[in-house]
């Protein structure tokens, strides 16, 4: 089955496109290997932050998405 990967902000541009999927399960290494070199450095950066099934981890390293599950990269926010 499947887990949806959905890109945001710049994340979002530098992909080409707004989701993907993967075959589950997907943790930290397999979803830096799927969003390619480019994203998975950006991921790597304390700023930006995954939230999985709506839930933003504290620990992004740490995850676990099952089939169903949503991963939404999550990167900084700017503006006043």
């Amino acid at each position: 089955m499947a887990v949806k990967i959905i890109f945001l902000g710049p994340l979002r541009d530098m992909a080409g496109m707004d989701s993907t999927q993967v075959e589950a399960p997907l943790d930290w290494a397999r979803l830096l290997k799927a969003v390619g070199e480019d994203i998975a450095a950006q991921l790597q950066e304390e700023r930006v932050n995954i939230a999985c099934g709506g839930r933003v981890l504290s620990d992004k390293t740490e995850l676990q998405a099952s089939d169903g599950d949503e991963v939404a990269l999550l990167p900084p926010v700017s503006g006043g």
